[in-house]
């Protein structure tokens, strides 16, 4: 099993993300419900994107890490924010949580979240061990 990056030379290349991600071989995959900035008590960790972003992103982990999967091996990543939230306030507050490992990223505002309050929402898919083939890194 194996994962591609896939950022073809006609588009913006990032570093933070890739455009697209091609996972090959057999796999298990996991897929991360949305998760707010909530502690382990379902409570709101405030009402500062950045610290929520960070908090949702740690639930994200916490759950890949449950399933046997690691941060490297998410293929998308899915944030939406509520309307009006700043996308660069909440990637700085994700960033310290996710750390440095590219992946797809789909980013959307929307009216409002399922939690009161609540101003992120974090979800992910993963292909557990795609990203372990030593010619992977």
């Amino acid at each position: 099993m194996s994962l591609e990056h896939i950022n073809p030379d006609s588009m913006h290349t990032n570093p933070a993300y890739s455009q697209a991600i091609k996972v090959t071989g057999p796999h298990a995959t996991v897929y991360v419900g949305g998760q707010n900035g909530v502690d382990s008590d379902g409570s709101l960790v405030g009402d500062d994107l950045a610290a929520q972003a960070e908090q949702a992103v740690s639930n994200v982990v916490a759950c890949l890490e449950e399933a046997g999967a690691r941060r490297e091996d998410t293929v998308k990543l899915d944030i939406h924010l509520v309307e009006g939230a700043d996308v660069q306030t909440a990637f700085a507050g994700a960033q310290k949580a996710w750390g440095d490992h590219p992946t797809t990223v789909t980013v959307v505002k929307v009216a409002g979240l399922g939690v009161p309050g609540a101003l992120v929402e974090v979800g992910a898919i993963a292909a557990i061990g795609a990203a372990r083939r030593p010619d992977l890194g």
